[in-house]
């Protein structure tokens, strides 16, 4: 008489876990001489709240910092505990590098690329993740040039040549994307981790979306604010990596055994 409603009550509740999944946040946060801007970046992600998300992780990779970067890095560890999974490069290698070790050592459901500097807000993850949470989505990127949120004005050719890449590398892709080159790409966490992963600088962007679109992966964009930094503030982009872009996106749009 009683097992029948109990049965039906515990197969709604399943029902509901299913459709609106508990996951966890895993955020890859290379890090390179961010010793003036760290601390504030980690304590802006901690505070954010995305429904469907009931952990986090933030794992800082110090690709061999020379400035203060460790010290703050092992001081966050001790007041969060729980939260920071620290890494310490012993050489530096690069963006790419840092984020492929962030990759090995994350443990969560889905992943977002957060860079260690101020330019990017966190208070965009709800927006970011909401695709992925509700399982629309394999990966996410966010557009700094789509979108009616706040952008700060600074260079015309960085911004031309943003663009450039973007169309070049949607060429070979067959993606419509407005902005291939933006740190803000949140990914289902088993997807990540099934891609072998090569460049070791900015290259990761290009590569990264080669291998999606491969992959088939369904990718969703939105828009996002962004407070870029001048050269003086602490941009480590130069035009090289412009050109090493072009060639990285050449070499994965022809060559498809990589």
């Amino acid at each position: 008489m009683y097992i029948k409603p109990y049965y039906k009550s515990l197969h709604t509740i399943l029902n509901t876990i299913r459709e609106n999944p508990m996951l966890k946040l895993s955020v890859l946060m290379p890090a390179y001489n961010e010793g003036k801007t760290l601390e504030k970046i980690v304590e802006k992600v901690i505070k954010q709240k995305v429904e469907g998300v009931y952990d986090l992780e933030i794992i800082i990779v110090d690709d061999r910092s020379k400035d203060n970067t460790r010290a703050i890095i092992e001081s966050l560890k001790n007041k969060y505990k729980d939260k920071i999974v620290p890494v310490f490069h012993e050489k530096n290698m690069g963006k790419g590098a840092a984020i492929r070790t962030a990759i090995d050592k994350m443990t969560g459901d889905i992943c977002i690329i957060q860079d260690a500097d101020l330019e990017y807000d966190p208070s965009d993850y709800p927006l970011l993740l909401e695709p992925l949470v509700d399982t629309r989505a394999d990966c996410v990127y966010g557009s700094r040039f789509v979108g009616s949120q706040s952008k700060r004005v600074l260079f015309f050719w960085h911004y031309l040549g943003n663009r450039f890449l973007t169309l070049l590398s949607n060429m070979f892709t067959n993606l419509n994307l407005t902005d291939m080159e933006t740190c803000y790409k949140a990914f289902k966490c088993d997807i990540l981790k099934s891609i072998p992963l090569q460049c070791n600088r900015f290259g990761f962007e290009p590569e990264i979306t080669a291998k999606i679109a491969r992959k088939r992966c369904r990718i969703f964009e939105v828009g996002i604010s962004y407070s870029g930094r001048t050269y003086e503030e602490g941009k480590k982009i130069t035009w090289k990596d412009g050109f090493v872009a072009i060639y990285i996106i050449l070499r994965y749009g022809l060559i498809r055994n990589y």
